[in-house]
C-alpha cells in the first residue's frame, strides 16, 4: 500500500470520463487500497480514482472512519430531497464553497469482488456519493457552487 499523488483542478485528467471497471485485478485490489490511504492520509471522506490520475470508476468513501465503502462502476439510480451545505474537495485543496445536494441516494455499485450491490445513504454520505461520483464523469463540485469559493483555514495541533 502506498500514497498516491493527489491531482488537482486545472490538471486536465479531472475533466475526463472514466472507464467501467470490467473485472476485478491484484492492480485494482492494490488500486482500492492506496486510495484508502491517501484518502485517510489527507483527511478526506471520500476520493475517486481519477482524483490519483486512474481513469476507471472506482471510488472510496468513509464518512465516519470506520466504515470503509468501495463503489465500483456506482450508478445513482434514485435521489430525493435536498440539502444546502458547505463542500470541499481534495482536489481543490483549502477551498470550499456552497453547494446543494440530494439529502437522499439510492446507488447501483460493484464491491471489490465484483458482487453488485445497493448502497443507500443520507446526509454527509448521499452528498459524498454524488461529489464522487461526478468525479468519475470529469465534474468537480465547483462547477455547482452557489455564490464564490472561499478559503478554508484548519487550524492543527501539532503537538
Amino acid at each position: 500500500m502506498a500514497l498516491r499523488q493527489i491531482r488537482t483542478q486545472g490538471d486536465d485528467i479531472l475533466a475526463k470520463e472514466c472507464r467501467k471497471v470490467e473485472k476485478m485485478t491484484p492492480k485494482i485490489r492494490e488500486l482500492i487500497d492506496d486510495m484508502f490511504d491517501t484518502m485517510y492520509e489527507a483527511y478526506g471522506v471520500g476520493l475517486a480514482a481519477p482524483q490519483v490520475g486512474i481513469l476507471k470508476q472506482i471510488v472510496v468513501i468513509d464518512t465516519t472512519g470506520e466504515d470503509p465503502i468501495v463503489l465500483i462502476n456506482p450508478e445513482i439510480i434514485e435521489t430525493s430531497g435536498s440539502q444546502t451545505g458547505e463542500e470541499g474537495c481534495l482536489s481543490v485543496p483549502g477551498m470550499s464553497g456552497v453547494v446543494t445536494r440530494p439529502n437522499y441516494v439510492k446507488v447501483k455499485a460493484f464491491d471489490e469482488d465484483m458482487q453488485e450491490f445497493i448502497l443507500e445513504g443520507e446526509e454527509l454520505l448521499a452528498r459524498a456519493i454524488c461529489h464522487e461520483t461526478d468525479h468519475l464523469h470529469g465534474r468537480l463540485y465547483t462547477e455547482l457552487v452557489e455564490g464564490e469559493l472561499h478559503r478554508t483555514n484548519y487550524e492543527e495541533d501539532e503537538e
